[in-house]
């Protein structure tokens, strides 16, 4: 490493000692220690992101098994339930109408979401003169139903690449339309479209969502806010139904 050394010009020498770089040996060692520190960090996001991918799986499908059993014996356990609920007729209808509307409304709103993102993004796709943009869309689309990942799986590498390769404007363009565009179209419209239906507070539905999330998975998209709109609904009653009291 020495002699490599001495071979540069001079410049190049009084530049690497101005630098703290003089030393080859060590300049080697962080080199090494850099690549070492890359390599565990591609290996986590790698473990991330197939940990994810197999919990999202195993969720899917255990929704799905569930969804056979619902759509089998609906009515009949929707029946029983009613009647193990210790309320009024009208009371036991009242939070049956909400149940039914929340489910719906999350449901709709994921699907519009996921497709709204997927179009975007095959959007800037196709304007950036990126190959198979539709079938990049419809990808971007499925991932979006993905907690933790997203669209952002896909459409970031390639702004990273981009910005590599030394195609600046479309690196900057792809992420800031990824981030400020695709990235909070879930924020923005869900609330909206989910609300609109259900009738809660957009910041109801956005909590209700996230914790929905973190505690129940994939399944959580409809479980966060139906369990919200359930208990608003009971709360509702409660007062409605309970005795007032004369202040004196």
């Amino acid at each position: 490493m020495a002699q490599f050394k001495h071979s540069l010009p001079s410049y190049l020498q009084h530049l690497l000692d101005r630098f703290g770089m003089g030393e080859l040996n060590g300049l080697r060692e962080k080199i090494i220690k850099s690549a070492m520190t890359g390599n565990e960090f591609v290996a986590t996001q790698a473990f991330s992101f197939g940990q994810g991918t197999f919990e999202f799986i195993v969720s899917f499908f255990i929704m799905m098994y569930l969804l056979f059993f619902f759509l089998r014996d609906g009515a009949e356990l929707a029946r029983k339930v009613r009647m193990a609920v210790p309320l009024e007729e009208n009371q036991k209808r009242r939070l049956q109408l909400k149940f039914n509307r929340v489910v719906r409304a999350t449901v709709k709103g994921n699907l519009v979401v996921a497709i709204t993102q997927g179009a975007l993004g095959g959007l800037i796709f196709w304007f950036l003169d990126i190959p198979s943009a539709l079938i990049w869309a419809v990808l971007m689309a499925f991932l979006s139903l993905l907690p933790a990942v997203g669209a952002g799986i896909i459409w970031a590498p390639v702004a990273a690449f981009f910005l590599f390769t030394g195609a600046i404007w479309q690196g900057v363009t792809l992420a800031l339309f990824g981030v400020f565009v695709i990235g909070l179209v879930d924020n923005v419209l869900r609330p909206i479209l989910v609300g609109k239906d259900t009738k809660m507070p957009d910041y109801m539905i956005l909590i209700s969502t996230l914790g929905g999330l973190a505690i129940f998975g994939l399944n959580g998209f409809v479980i966060g806010p139906l369990i919200a709109a359930l208990f608003m609904s009971s709360w509702a009653i409660f007062i409605e139904t309970k005795p007032r009291v004369q202040l004196p």
